[in-house]
């Protein structure tokens, strides 16, 4: 039976930079993912704050990274897990798949997060159709139309400003006020075709056949009502962290992201949590390749210790 040091679930920017680390610590390494890798980062369509590389499209940063474990001699594998069993000193993954198990000695969370939704009226009838959680992907089919993207935060406004250069208007709804990097947002309020909406609440999705509007109001005192007229919306309200597989485990909090300690240890010995599925302050892509890093080397410790 073929027994792994370490096997990787999820092979964005903490996960693919775990198994370089591992690799290098000559231990034995897959990767599992069931997308393509990159995880968020493909798709952002650009990236500004990773050390060294400047301006870059999240795409050609996710298949720089792989490329990186490739040359290494990472193995690396299209799975889905459905199940993480607790063996002591091994594991054993289950995937969907096949029914083959996979044996390891440590296993890497690193899955991420799926973007929340908002679950108001509307929403499930447009999600894919006029509803969409990626402007890289789909921005291009809004060309010259008219556009509403919901969130102020970081990933809502880096996707706005690139938007509003390609849409005839722009017009943003939030909850609070933006709260991206002040730089960003700065950078978005000035850009002509663009309305920004703060302090709202998003009410419902119209439409018949397509989508052709949302209706928001204030949660001021005036509660003022607006149906603002549209062609696509792009929702960026957060993330929820892909665990529901790893529940049984007993290694996450109360909100379901994995709770790690600064070694990136969980609470059952030979599994660790790195990147954004993590219970942590700040999710970019740089503290996911720190996290990833610790945890790879926190696993080739324990791996040394087994085989002593």
């Amino acid at each position: 039976m073929n027994i792994y040091d370490v096997v990787i679930v999820g092979a964005g920017p903490a996960g693919l930079t775990a198994a370089i680390y591992a690799i290098r610590a000559n231990m034995s390494v897959l990767i599992l993912d069931r997308l393509a890798p990159g995880g968020q980062m493909i798709n952002t369509n650009e990236i500004e704050n990773y050390t060294g590389v400047g301006k870059i499209n999240g795409a050609e940063l996710s298949m720089q990274m792989f490329e990186h474990t490739q040359e290494l001699g990472v193995a690396f594998d299209y799975k889905t897990i459905i199940e993480i069993q607790d063996n002591g000193e091994t594991k054993t993954l289950l995937c969907e798949e096949d029914d083959t198990p996979i044996t390891t000695r440590t296993v890497i969370i690193a899955t991420g997060t799926v973007p929340r939704t908002l679950e108001v009226s509307g929403e499930e009838a447009y999600k894919g159709t006029g509803i969409s959680w990626c402007a890289i992907c789909d921005g291009a089919q809004y060309r010259d139309k008219k556009v509403v993207v919901i969130g102020g935060g970081n990933s809502a406004v880096e996707e706005s400003i690139y938007l509003a250069g390609i849409t005839k208007s722009l017009t943003i709804v939030t909850m609070f006020d933006l709260t991206a990097d002040p730089k960003a947002c700065d950078q978005l309020r000035a850009m002509p075709n663009v309305t920004i909406y703060p302090y709202q609440e998003i009410l419902e999705f119209t439409g018949g056949e397509k989508l052709d509007g949302v209706r928001f109001k204030s949660t001021k005192a005036d509660a003022v009502e607006r149906h603002v007229r549209c062609d696509g919306v792009f929702e960026y309200i957060g993330l929820e962290p892909t665990t529901d597989v790893f529940a049984h485990l007993g290694i996450l909090n109360k909100m379901g992201f994995i709770q790690v300690d600064e070694d990136k240890k969980t609470a059952v010995t030979g599994i660790y949590g790195a990147g954004d599925v993590t219970s942590k302050k700040l999710r970019q892509i740089v503290t996911a390749c720190s996290d990833g890093a610790i945890a790879a080397n926190s696993a080739a410790k324990y791996v040394d210790s087994l085989k002593a």
